[in-house]
């Protein structure tokens, strides 16, 4: 018989009912009887996920907070609604306590929270106090972020209305950042691995009020406006055979988000904003079009600055992100050409030389010379003379146990030498089969990567 298929679910009544049992029957205190539950069902597969997994008479501080809340939210409802500053404080401060409990997705708070009830009450708490009552309102978006965190969560939000509610918010509250920050993470969260609220956001025109919230606003005081995109055009839900993503980044580009998320590079108030800026363009640049579109706003030197203050910065974070948004507009062939025009190359190679300890840059920047000199001969000689071949080997002799970097030096040594065959005989000069053996032999991930780069070396015996 094989293990019980993990999942299985248990109601709060169950659960209580069995650490009673155990008490009663088998004579066991309150804390050996919990503990004899949590153990019995675990290794059974039952999901405990949302059981409150108290000692009997001991209170549970989520529970307790909700149970308040509901209170204030019910009598709300009998109030005249004129402004009543107390009963608001009073039901911030519980906010605040949710969402500080329910933040941490280790702790389990928000899975006993939305079990209960908890993304329903705060919804119908936001919707009470949307009118005048700024700070509640954002208090309450950002424990509802907090509340969701798994599709579960996520399936409760849209069924309740949430949607459509948060994007009333949004349009009545542009004009408030905080409302802006707060509720764009609410569409974030909630977009997060379901295509189908993707599918409700984008209905709701949230992509007419992110573009036009950016160019309203600073964007880097509205930084979860570009996670809110980047949620938007992931392909995250694996129920889902074909995502509509692709059409949503075209959606977001037909709107000029290329232009706007530009602008918010060329400013780079702060490296938090040029980071997500910059995933945020990556997420948005699908296809050959919209690559080109943003190298004609000026998207690329623009990038190209940003990697250069990295280097003498020393911010590895945004060199990485903005090394990888590089990457993929050197997707399109026209783009490859001016950035290498606009010596890409050498800018690159400086920055691996300012990050030469620092293997994650080094794979970035490799990454991206290797795209450069995809079906490129001309870039994979300018790469060579720029110091590209040596990147590759001292990074190899550097860090060899790092299986990621070993094998993207692999594709791009394949693609420095592929079709310049005066690059093979520099290489193989300067020892690179040796480390392609090595990597080959020591990394699984390496061997397929390592073998194509052998045999383009015009090497024989590049299968041994």
């Amino acid at each position: 018989m094989g293990p019980p298929k993990p999942g299985r679910k248990i109601s709060q009544q169950a659960f209580d009912e069995m650490v009673k049992e155990n008490m009663e029957d088998l004579g066991m205190d309150s804390t050996e009887a919990l503990q004899d539950a949590i153990q019995t069902l675990t290794l059974q597969g039952v999901d405990l996920s949302g059981i409150i997994t108290c000692t009997p008479g001991e209170s549970n501080p989520v529970m307790e907070c909700l149970d308040k809340l509901k209170q204030l939210n019910e009598n709300w409802s009998d109030r005249n609604q004129a402004k009543d500053e107390n009963a608001v404080n009073e039901i911030v401060e519980l906010l605040v306590e949710l969402n500080d409990m329910c933040k941490d997705k280790g702790s389990g708070n928000a899975a006993i929270a939305t079990k209960n009830g908890g993304i329903e009450l705060v919804i119908s708490v936001c919707t009470k106090i949307r009118a005048g009552f700024d700070r509640g309102l954002v208090t309450g978006l950002k424990t509802i972020a907090s509340l969701l965190h798994d599709l579960q969560s996520t399936e409760i939000f849209r069924e309740s209305g949430g949607p459509n509610i948060v994007v009333d918010i949004l349009c009545d509250g542009r004009q408030d950042v905080s409302i802006l920050d707060s509720g764009f993470s609410v569409v974030a969260a909630a977009s997060t691995g379901n295509e189908v609220i993707k599918e409700s956001f984008m209905e709701l025109k949230i992509d007419e009020l992110i573009v036009q919230t950016l160019k309203e606003h600073n964007g880097g005081s509205i930084p979860n406006a570009y996670n809110a995109i980047c949620i938007l055009l992931t392909s995250d839900d694996n129920r889902v055979v074909a995502s509509q993503v692709f059409g949503y980044a075209r959606k977001f580009a037909k709107l000029g988000i290329a232009e706007v998320l530009v602008d918010s590079l060329q400013e780079g108030i702060n490296s938090l904003s040029l980071v997500s800026a910059s995933i945020a363009l990556k997420a948005v640049a699908v296809n050959d079009e919209i690559c080109r579109s943003v190298a004609n706003h000026g998207g690329l030197d623009a990038i190209l600055h940003c990697i250069d203050n990295s280097g003498v910065q020393c911010n590895n974070t945004v060199a990485i992100a903005c090394c990888s948004l590089l990457s993929k507009l050197a997707g399109s062939d026209v783009n490859k050409c001016a950035i290498v025009e606009k010596k890409g190359m050498d800018r690159l190679i400086k920055l691996s030389s300012r990050f030469s300890d620092d293997p994650s840059v080094l794979q970035e920047v490799m990454s991206t010379i290797s795209i450069l000199c995809l079906r490129s001969p001309e870039n994979a000689a300018c790469a060579i003379e720029s110091g590209a071949g040596d990147l590759a080997i001292q990074a190899m002799q550097r860090f060899p146990d790092s299986d990621q970097l070993q094998r993207i030096s692999c594709f791009m040594i394949r693609n420095l030498v592929v079709r310049n065959p005066e690059n093979r005989t520099l290489l193989l000069g300067n020892g690179i089969e040796a480390l392609l053996r090595k990597a080959k032999g020591s990394h699984k991930s390496c061997k397929n990567a390592a073998t194509d780069a052998l045999r383009d070396l015009g090497l024989d015996n590049y299968n041994l």
